[in-house]
């Protein structure tokens, strides 16, 4: 089995920008584009496999599910077919942050599965250009309680600017860089970051401030403070930045039990056996290259079988790899 290329679904968002379709080659006159979904099994906006250079074939056409179902483990790996069945468990996306994106905070799979019926929401952020002085949020910086975090977050902004910004961890933001953002972890991604997301199959969001913006029909979006009240984890912890050695050709980034990520640097030719039952991803980040006999380059991402889940790569590009 070779591996797949899907159709992007290119979303539309109040602060989204105009990187997303030069960095993957493609033409558009869809405006602010602020998500690429790469791959996706999210009911409703599943990804639909395209051409991939191959003589009849047959799964073009198909989505996700669709193929899941026809292929079973050997797609997804038999340990991941048993654990999720026809759900795929990631989302990948690109992100382009015009504007400051919300304060918001995931669930946890406990309280997800309590509240919505479906899974949390952990997930990593890879920092693939940012403008000089872009910032990224992410965690506390000072002890709060459930109760402190209610009063700031329902306090009136005092010259424009929320309580809740104050407490809130702020990083510049350089490429390369890499945020690991557990579920129960406060966040934002500032303006000026263009990033790559790999995040658990889930789209529950619990925005805490928004910076007073309104919607295409004037309204300010909907909060959800109360029901991230018991969802935020409020310990402070010293370092959210996560390090790893950028000098190493395959680099380690996240090992956490939702996903395994790695940083991949080819320069002419390299043979990657990460040693799973699992499905890989590959997100191509720079150049271009042939991965298992299917072409991919700067901004293309490929689901490789598990049953042919070892890498055989020819070219010069560097990659970002997900494995379950």
């Amino acid at each position: 089995m070779k591996p797949y290329k899907f159709e992007p679904y290119l979303k539309t968002t109040i602060w989204g920008g105009y990187r997303i379709a030069p960095f993957k080659g493609i033409y558009t006159a869809q405006p602010n584009i602020g998500e690429s979904w790469e791959i996706s099994g999210v009911p409703g906006h599943e990804s639909v496999a395209v051409e991939r250079g191959l003589i009849n074939d047959i799964d073009v056409g198909l989505n996700l599910t669709q193929l899941i179902e026809k292929y079973k483990g050997l797609l997804v790996g038999e340990k991941v077919y048993r654990k999720y069945g026809g759900k795929f468990p990631l989302l990948v996306k690109f992100i382009d942050s015009r504007q400051d994106l919300s304060v918001q905070v995931h669930p946890d799979d406990k309280l997800a599965m309590e509240r919505h019926g479906c899974a949390g929401k952990t997930e990593m952020w890879y920092v693939i250009k940012s403008d000089v002085g872009a910032k990224i949020y992410a965690g506390l910086k000072e002890s709060i309680t459930p109760e402190d975090y209610e009063r700031m977050a329902t306090a009136e902004p005092v010259g424009g600017r929320s309580p809740m910004q104050d407490v809130i961890a702020t990083h510049e933001a350089h490429q390369g860089d890499l945020f690991f953002l557990p579920a129960g972890r406060l966040h934002a991604i500032g303006a000026g970051n263009f990033l790559a997301e790999i995040q658990q199959t889930s789209d529950i969001t619990y925005r805490v401030y928004d910076f007073g913006r309104k919607d295409a029909h004037g309204n300010p979006r909907e909060l959800h403070i109360a029901e991230a009240k018991d969802a935020i984890d409020y310990q402070v912890w010293p370092e959210y930045r996560t390090s790893y050695d950028s000098t190493k050709p395959t680099s380690q980034l996240i090992n956490c039990p939702y996903f395994n990520v790695n940083r991949v640097v080819v320069q002419v030719a390299a043979e990657i056996d990460f040693k799973v039952d699992s499905f890989v991803v590959v997100v191509c980040l720079w150049g271009e290259a042939n991965i298992n006999g299917v072409r991919v380059r700067r901004g293309e991402t490929l689901l490789v079988p598990a049953c042919e889940n070892v890498l055989y790569i020819f070219g010069n590009a560097t990659f970002l790899t997900a494995t379950m």
